[in-house]
């Protein structure tokens, strides 16, 4: 039975999917940008939030509908494109894509409402909700040319906003991430030809549908390699992994406020979603071979990243720094290749993306205040910003990881799941908590506390707007930290359904996690719900052998 298949059909399609809406909305949006005049700026600002967010309701509409209970694809929008080439227009979510097309949703309106363009907002506003569009799609598509589209599209409007609105030497750092992404993703679209044309002969023609290819391709073991090498690479890059990460931090530190959000909460975690949804169910035994690498060049990344945040001078930079970290836990858990580190590594993307998003809105704001975001000139804030203070000590605080705040959630299961299958790399991967500990709270000892000299003593705290801003992030912060079972109860089922897959291809692969004896405490939980689940299928087969015999009777 073709696991892959069944979690297909399992989805109910409808005869009006919302997806394509959210795809559609923000295109609308640029369009109605681009008629009105340049210099009413109150209203292109008011038409692109509005915008974005009809967007983000319709990816709460998606989440409020989802079936918890169902691993398989739902809001099915399917049309065929063009036959003789197998090319479809293919959308869908399940629990792996729920949560990062619901991130995207949330955090372009919080981008737009709490960061100003300072010239030129026509443009600037028109590139975001292109980006929104590029974004959702490539979260929705199933057809892989589908995918590279929208993959490629975000490329343009990231490369126009730091170059045209970034700060210091943007033009080089919009250079340098256009080029590293698209050098890589024009491999990938060699992989993708290849792929379909290998394998047209397993799944009777020319098909892009991913579903059809990850169950019938049968592509040598040079061609696997090969094929996955494509695709792989182009998401280390988006990811980006260690040693091709230098990019990043010049993007980050040099792009606007509203940039750096949407390119640590949602862009990055385009290639983390790559490896996981294309690379494990494309190719799920080339990935179990190489996973000694990439779990290699996670952990590097996790030590690495946090060792140079901890050296930086500039604060939007070490936060920047924090991301190669932080996405090297992802990458750790992706590839632990059990449930505990794939629902870890999920959820740490819409971790990272809520912690690190609210991070970068902060050192906005710092630096719109005291025009510099060097931590020597900065000092003593706390006394004329308290509340500044409170808020970025919350949002610091889950970027470590505290317990009781989101971060912690995401890195338990992580290191939980590479403890019973990569151990010595879940050793070395908790350096990087106690680094993380060490440069935030550091950074902030300085900027925050000490003697407020000058301008600082006299910055201006948080307006209620601001406040209220990024108040949806503070409240995810602490709602997933202390109560993450809603959102873990919509990705199992999907994570169970890609085990399943990745059994099923793969002969003699088996899920290393631990025993259900060996969970104390909090793990317990997991174990028992296990255990529940096994009675259950072990109640279906009774009742399957029942109805055998009675008709055999």
């Amino acid at each position: 039975m073709l696991a892959l298949q069944l979690a297909v059909d399992a989805g109910p399609p409808s005869t009006f999917s919302v997806l394509p809406a959210l795809i559609a909305v923000p295109v609308l949006t640029a369009v109605l940008l681009a008629l009105l005049p340049a210099d009413r700026e109150a209203e292109i600002k008011l038409t692109a939030l509005v915008g974005t967010v009809i967007t983000g309701a319709l990816s709460f509409y998606v989440l409020w509908q989802f079936d918890a209970a169902d691993g398989g694809l739902q809001f099915v929008s399917r049309a065929t494109w063009i036959e003789s080439l197998g090319l479809s227009w293919f959308l869908a979510v399940d629990g792996i894509s729920l949560f990062l097309v619901v991130l995207t949703g949330l955090l372009f309106p919080i981008a737009i409402l709490t960061t100003e363009p300072h010239h030129d907002p026509k443009p600037y506003y028109l590139w975001l909700t292109l980006l929104m569009a590029g974004s959702m799609g490539a979260f929705l598509a199933l057809d892989l040319l589908l995918f590279f589209l929208f993959f490629e599209v975000v490329l343009v409007p990231m490369y126009f906003l730091i170059g045209g609105w970034g700060h210091g030497n943007k033009v080089y750092a919009a250079m340098k991430f256009f080029l590293y992404t698209m050098a890589a993703s024009a491999l990938m679209l060699v992989g993708i030809v290849s792929l379909v044309f290998l394998a047209s002969g397993d799944t009777g023609g020319p098909t892009f549908d991913v579903t059809i290819l990850a169950e019938n391709h049968e592509l040598s073991r040079l061609a696997s390699f090969l094929v996955f090498g494509s695709f792989a690479l182009a998401f280390a890059v988006k990811v980006p992994v260690f040693p091709v990460h230098t990019w990043l931090p010049d993007a980050h530190t040099e792009a606007p406020t509203a940039g750096s959000v949407i390119l640590a909460g949602v862009m990055l975690k385009l290639g983390t979603y790559g490896l996981l949804r294309f690379g494990l169910y494309l190719f799920p035994d080339v990935t179990r071979d190489l996973a000694p690498l990439f779990l290699t060049l996670g952990v590097i990344g996790i030590v690495y990243g946090a060792a140079v945040a901890t050296m930086q001078t500039d604060l939007k930079r070490l936060v920047a720094y924090s991301s190669v970290a932080h996405m090297g836990f992802i990458v750790l858990g992706i590839f632990a290749l059990n449930s505990q580190g794939l629902q870890g590594g999920i959820i740490q993307m819409v971790n990272h993306g809520v912690s690190t998003g609210a991070l970068f809105i902060l050192v906005g704001w710092v630096y719109e205040r005291r025009h510099t975001r060097e931590i020597a000139a900065l000092g003593g804030l706390q006394k004329a910003a308290p509340v500044m203070a409170a808020v970025f000590t919350l949002v610091m605080l889950s970027s470590i990881g505290l317990p009781g705040l989101n971060g912690f959630v995401g890195e338990f299961l992580v290191l939980l799941g590479a403890f019973s299958s990569a151990r010595w790399w879940a050793v070395i991967a908790t350096t990087g908590v106690i680094l993380a500990a060490l440069y935030l709270l550091w950074a902030y000892q300085r900027v925050f506390h000490g003697p407020a000299d000058g301008e600082n003593a006299e910055m201006a705290d948080l307006r209620p707007t601001e406040l209220l801003g990024i108040m949806p992030l503070l409240v995810l912060i602490v709602f997933m930290g202390v109560y993450p079972k809603p959102v873990l109860d919509r990705i199992e089922p999907a994570v169970d359904v890609l085990i399943a897959h990745i059994e099923e291809r793969v002969d003699d692969f088996e899920e290393d996690e631990p025993a259900p004896t060996e969970r104390p405490g909090v793990p317990g939980l997991v174990a028992t719900a296990e255990a529940a689940h096994e009675g259950e299928e072990g109640e279906e087969s009774a009742d399957d052998a029942e109805s055998g015999s009675e008709e055999e009777g």
